[in-house]
C-alpha cells in the first residue's frame, strides 16, 4: 500500500500576483478595507500583502483605528471635526491626517464626506497669511499696551521668546510712542509748549 500525499490546493499564478499591486492594495487599505479583507479579495497571502503594503509606503492602522474608520457614526463625527478644523482653522491636510491619526488620502475622503471642499495650496497660503497678519497684530498691540505701562523692550522681547528687533518692529507697527532710550517707566504725554 502507497503513501498517499496531501497536495495543497494549488497557488494562484505569478501573474496573478503580479497583478495585485501594492499600489491597488494600499488603495484598498486607505479606503478601510482590513488586511484580512484583502487577502481573501486577492488570493494573497496575509505575508504578501503586508510585504507589499509596506512596499507602498502605506502608514498601518491600529485595530482601534481601523473600528473607528469603519463604524458609520464615529467616521462621521471624525469627518465633521476634520472639516471644522480645515475650514475655521485653515488646516491643511497633512494637520488633519495627524489630528485623525489617518493619511492624508483618507482625510481628503473624510473632509469631502462631510462636505468639505479641498483647496488649492494658494487658497491655504492665503488663509494662512492672513490669520498670521491678525495674530501679529494682536501681539502688537499687547506689546504696545506692556511697553507703555512701563515694560522695557528686552522684557517684553524675553518674555515673548522674540529679537528685541522684531520688538521693536511689532511696536512701531502698532504706532506706539517710543521712549527715549535708558528712559524706564511708563510714557509721559508731552508737555505743550506756550
Amino acid at each position: 500500500m502507497g503513501v498517499r500525499s496531501v497536495n495543497p490546493p494549488p497557488r494562484p499564478t505569478a501573474d496573478h500576483d503580479d497583478q495585485v499591486t501594492a499600489q491597488a492594495l494600499r488603495e484598498q487599505y486607505e479606503s478601510g478595507a482590513t488586511v484580512d479583507q484583502l487577502v481573501a479579495s486577492s488570493g494573497l497571502s496575509y505575508g504578501t500583502v503586508l510585504n507589499r503594503l509596506h512596499e507602498a509606503g502605506t502608514v498601518m492602522r491600529t485595530s482601534w483605528q481601523t473600528r473607528r474608520l469603519r463604524d458609520g457614526q464615529a467616521r462621521r463625527n471624525l469627518a465633521a471635526r476634520l472639516r471644522r478644523l480645515y475650514e475655521q482653522q485653515g488646516a491643511t491636510l497633512t494637520e488633519l491626517a495627524a489630528a485623525g491619526s489617518v493619511t492624508r488620502r483618507v482625510a481628503r475622503r473624510l473632509l469631502i464626506e462631510a462636505g468639505g471642499t479641498p483647496r488649492t495650496t494658494q487658497q491655504t497660503l492665503r488663509i494662512r497669511s492672513a490669520a498670521d497678519a491678525a495674530r501679529r497684530k494682536k501681539l502688537a498691540s499687547s506689546l504696545r499696551a506692556r511697553y507703555e505701562a512701563g515694560a522695557t523692550v528686552p522684557d517684553l522681547a524675553a518674555e515673548c521668546s522674540y529679537s528685541i528687533g522684531t520688538v521693536y518692529r511689532l511696536l512701531h507697527q502698532a504706532g506706539t510712542r517710543m521712549r527715549p532710550k535708558h528712559n524706564h517707566g511708563p510714557a509721559r504725554t508731552p508737555r505743550k509748549r506756550s
